[in-house]
């Protein structure tokens, strides 16, 4: 029955009621508040994580791993016992190489296989270091090599035999380097997906390599040519730029094939709040904690700053695996983002009818 003043077959005291409770959650989740509220609490979370990510990798930075190498002739008790001194002041955490001659130990420092050469004699010790393979690295190994020889008794000469290059004393700029174009990398293919949505996937690698290219470029550029901070043997520098950011962006361009509009979470979570932490740019990876200094190696950052690193100050030793990590995250990008092609948000065919007509 229907109720004095009720409209035909409305039920009696529809008139006016108030939706119920599963009415107002749909609405909610079809209105802009929805992801903004998702988003709210996704960048807070995302703040305290990125500070904590570099908080724990580089605020109390303590030695775990140091491969040392050891001058086998000529040895001296004197020198066995400053090697012990040595682990025992750095908490055990050297790993002795025994090389036969120093120039077998200078090829091994050279390959970056060990951070430091001792060798012994019948007046002391004398101890190679090299900065370029980590600034701290080579400080805390100078250092403590000072202390242990006073307590001792015995001379230690200490040198470097990698220095930094004047416009970098702490070893940062290529850190810094690799990091912009890391994160440029994944900008600028957020970019295009906003503001190129209508790319089919050809224009979009297309456009992901030649903003690789040309911000590699820039940043290389600004780096050595305006700057003067480090000496970059340019071409090497500007394509390894180059490959880091197109991997960087086809990274974000896999994700938001998947996961559509919240691909920025894992992109962000592989690339700066696991990746730049662990890359040993800022903090050398013996001075990581040990899980971040042994998968920093396989990350899109540390390959980059690895490839960097080497092309800079170990010229001719270059090595091949930070080049196939690279190689192998933009291939399984790009193969992801090719294979399911027809989930990724944009393209032409995902556009309005009268902006396809247009293009």
């Amino acid at each position: 029955m229907s109720g004095p003043g009720a409209a035909p077959g409305e039920p009696h005291g529809a008139h006016g009621r108030p939706p119920v409770r599963g009415q107002k959650w749909a609405a909610f989740k079809r209105s802009p508040y929805f992801p903004a509220t998702v988003l709210l609490f996704i960048l807070s979370a995302a703040a305290g994580l990125f500070a904590g990510s570099y908080t724990y990798a580089m605020a109390n930075p303590t030695p775990h791993r140091i491969p040392t190498a050891v001058v086998s002739e000529p040895d001296t008790t004197r020198g066995r016992e400053f090697v012990a001194g040595m682990d025992r002041a750095l908490d055990a955490s050297l790993v002795i190489h025994v090389f036969p001659t120093p120039a077998a130990a200078r090829e091994a420092l050279e390959e970056q296989q060990v951070f430091a050469i001792v060798r012994s004699g019948e007046r002391g010790v004398a101890l190679d270091v090299a900065a370029a393979s980590g600034a701290a690295v080579a400080q805390l190994l100078a250092e403590t090599a000072v202390k242990v020889g006073d307590t001792l008794g015995l001379p230690v000469a200490v040198r470097d035999v990698k220095p930094l290059q004047k416009g970098d004393p702490r070893g940062l700029a290529l850190f810094y380097i690799s990091l912009a174009a890391v994160i440029v990398g994944f900008v600028g293919s957020i970019q295009l997906s906003v503001h190129a949505r209508g790319l089919i996937p050809l224009e979009r690698i297309a456009f992901t390599v030649a903003y690789a290219l040309l911000g590699a470029f820039a940043i290389a550029a600004v780096v050595d040519w305006l700057l003067g901070a480090v000496d970059l043997p340019f071409a090497q520098s500007w394509l390894i730029l180059a490959f880091t950011m197109f991997t960087s962006g086809m990274v974000f361009t896999m994700f938001n094939t998947l996961i559509g509009r919240w691909a920025m979470l894992p992109t962000w979570g592989v690339m700066v709040l696991l990746g730049n932490p662990s890359s040993g740019g800022a903090v050398s990876w013996p001075l990581l904690p040990s899980l971040l200094g042994h998968i920093g190696r396989w990350l899109p950052p540390g390959a980059s700053v690895n490839a960097q690193h080497t092309a800079v100050y170990y010229q001719g030793h270059q090595r091949l695996f930070p080049y196939l990590v690279l190689a192998a995250w933009a291939l399984v990008s790009g193969t992801v983002f090719w294979v399911w092609r027809h989930r990724h948000p944009g393209g032409r065919e995902h556009m309005p009818q009268h902006a396809a007509a247009l293009t």
